[in-house]
């Protein structure tokens, strides 16, 4: 992960807080001082809670669970559903839909429908209908997909929640707090800290801020889950190794490698009186099996049986 530089979260603007007649008090120890009418946020505390929620962050993703990103302001939706596409955890930016978390089961149902029209259209079963059928459907459809196509592949309880402003999002936060699901907060000075679990102080208006702080937390999930991802393939090959037959087969006469069934050539017989022997190299070459040993040279033509006579 890239180390957090507080030259850059100051160049963004993290430190620009809200107007001083609408701060909360009890974001007092997280405020540096005030400038004009604005109060000034303490970067070091931001640097504390970054480092705080990217390492419990990253160990949430280690372990495979899931994050939840939530944020329904209109100038940081784009950033949020960026997060999701790149680390593959559901999001929230819509509003939030009353029981997404404390009554999941009915969630789940609304998806189930979802699933089912949207079978019903690849089919074309959707065409059979009259119009006013067909627009009704694809109206349901384009409702459900608008409040929980963002949660469409949460299987259960997430590991926990990044929640930007919980003052804004006052109802995902509490029904968190009541599923026992941890909340990392990115707040203002005009919001409750004692609401989340983790702190991160920071301007929660600024698109370039925001940006910023949620890349943080973006890098330490994709390190989480790559590490996740090659924790499971490394017990894959080794259960592969435990069950699997060794790759290492010696070719017998009942067992043969492919390309092996055919029968080696035999050795060059003996050249002829006078003839120069087989190199052993050249027939090491020719065969892949050990060939035999190469034959005594010939011996020497006997001498001529026309002898004179004694």
């Amino acid at each position: 992960m890239n180390q957090i530089d507080p030259k850059q979260l100051i160049q963004s603007g993290v430190h620009f807080g809200c107007r001083v007649s609408r701060w909360n008090p009890k974001m007092a120890p997280y405020i540096h001082g005030r400038r004009s009418a604005i109060h000034v946020i303490d970067i070091r505390q931001t640097v504390r809670g970054l480092l705080r929620a990217r390492n419990f962050l990253q160990r949430l993703a280690s372990e495979g669970n899931q994050i939840l990103f939530v944020g329904t302001k209109r100038q940081i939706k784009g950033v949020v559903l960026e997060a999701g596409e790149r680390t593959g955890m559901p999001v929230v930016v819509e509003r939030w839909i009353g029981g997404s978390l404390t009554n999941y089961s009915v969630i789940r149902s609304r998806l189930k429908r979802l699933e089912e029209l949207e079978k019903r259209e690849e089919t074309g079963q959707l065409a059979t209908l009259s119009k006013k059928e067909q627009a009704s459907l694809r109206r349901e459809k384009r409702k459900i997909t608008r409040n929980l196509g963002g949660i469409r592949e949460m299987g259960g309880m997430p590991g926990a929640m990044v929640v930007v402003d919980p003052g804004r999002e006052y109802n995902a936060v509490r029904e968190a707090r009541k599923m026992g699901v941890p909340v990392i907060g990115l707040l203002d000075t005009d919001c409750d800290p004692d609401s989340v679990d983790i702190v991160i102080p920071g301007n929660d208006d600024s698109l370039k801020s925001v940006r910023l702080l949620i890349e943080y937390l973006i890098e330490a999930v994709e390190e989480g889950a790559a590490s996740a991802r090659d924790r499971n393939l490394a017990t894959e090959s080794a259960e592969r190794r435990e069950g699997g037959v060794s790759d290492d087969v010696r070719p017998t006469r009942g067992n043969k490698l492919p390309g092996q069934g055919e029968s080696l050539p035999e050795a060059a017989p003996a050249a002829k009186a006078g003839a120069e022997e087989v190199p052993v190299a050249a027939a090491a070459d020719e065969a892949t099996e050990e060939a035999p040993a190469p034959t005594a040279p010939a011996a020497e033509a006997p001498a001529s049986t026309d002898a004179p006579a004694s």
